[in-house]
């Protein structure tokens, strides 16, 4: 018997719906090609509802995608919306209410051309980061005190030795299933002291993975040489503040947002896949976004049902379209939504 998921379906705002359903395409070419099915619900989440209604997405909602074995995100915001509420309802509620620990996102060049780093192949650019996605300043609300002149603003940044261990755990479970076999840890421990307890349970929890091998670098290091020598890395955990900046950093080597896919994951629970880039409301309904994010958080998100061929078929497919040329580039009004998504679905139909 072939396997059924639940899949919930927020498209969102903006562009989301748009490379949402280009995506929803390539699913279906791989439903077809490897025998598995989705049963799909969509949920009318967005900043747009609220502009309308004023209906806010509650912690009730969220606790109902617990029904589903996944979700797949678009976009969230709209300049009419307050700065962040929505955001904050939808991304973080989802994040924090499911406990999804994990940020996972792929730093992945699929052709020459889309890299900007001078002296650099996309064979050099392959490496993952696992981010802490539930603790860290973005896990707290702060508050501001004074006025004028004794005006303050802050924010704990604060971490959990559960919260480090199991992100750590995790990553070092993926660095040994990578070519390469190692994980290192990016941190501020030299100037940021409460983060010496990141090192000190990254080197405890090293010692039952004699086979990764592991170093620790500081931030900005790191983004000097995810820069200068991207090929050095293979899997990086990290911050939730840090991962945030560093993964950006990652997907501009690889050519810029259009590409860059992430997953928040909850082992062997409900957990959400989406593209990296915004609502981009300047492109909306214009038809010319790039979706290849957004097919990518779909090859995500079937690697994570346990569909692996169907995830490498979609990476393959979307790695020969850039590097035959059919497939002119992943910023957008390089080439039709539709187009892209089309070319994807029939390399993938086989």
């Amino acid at each position: 018997m072939s396997a059924s998921f639940r899949l919930a379906v927020i498209g969102g705002d903006g562009i989301g719906p748009e490379v949402t359903r280009a995506a929803l395409r390539v699913l279906d070419a791989a439903e077809r090609r490897f025998d598995f099915s989705t049963v799909r619900e969509e949920l009318r989440w967005s900043s747009a509802r609220y502009v309308d209604s004023a209906s806010r997405i509650t912690p009730e909602d969220i606790d109902g995608l617990r029904a589903f074995d996944a979700v797949l995100f678009g976009a969230i915001g709209d300049p009419r919306a307050p700065r962040g509420v929505v955001e904050r309802d939808v991304i973080l509620g989802m994040r924090r209410r499911l406990d999804l620990f994990v940020n996972l996102r792929p730093i992945v060049a699929y052709d020459d051309r889309l890299v900007p780093l001078k002296g650099k192949r996309a064979e050099d650019i392959d490496l993952v980061v696992v981010r802490e996605n539930t603790e860290d300043v973005y896990g707290q609300t702060g508050w501001v005190t004074g006025a004028g002149k004794d005006e303050v603003a802050e924010v704990p940044m604060r971490f959990t030795r559960p919260g480090i261990e199991r992100i750590v755990r995790y990553a070092f479970e993926l660095a040994r299933t990578r070519p390469n076999r190692h994980l290192t840890l990016v941190d501020k421990a030299n100037a940021i002291p409460v983060q010496e307890l990141w090192r000190r349970i990254f080197d405890e929890i090293g010692e039952d993975y004699r086979e990764v091998t592991r170093d620790a670098m500081y931030v900005d290091a790191a983004c000097m040489w995810l820069v200068l020598k991207p090929e050095q890395f293979d899997t990086i955990v990290t911050t939730n503040l840090f991962g945030d900046i560093l993964t950006d950093l990652g997907a501009a080597i690889c050519g810029g947002l259009g590409v860059a896919a992430s997953g928040n994951i909850h082992p062997g629970q409900v957990s959400m896949f989406e593209p990296v880039h915004g609502s981009a409301p300047k492109y909306a309904g214009k038809g010319v976004a790039s979706p290849i994010g957004s097919i990518g958080a779909v090859a995500l998100m079937l690697e994570y049902l346990g569909q692996s061929d169907a995830s490498r078929a979609i990476e393959d497919a979307v790695r020969g379209g850039l590097q035959s040329g059919r497939i002119k580039g992943v910023e957008a009004g390089s080439q039709k939504t539709e187009e892209v998504a089309n070319i994807v679905a029939m390399a993938v139909a086989g």
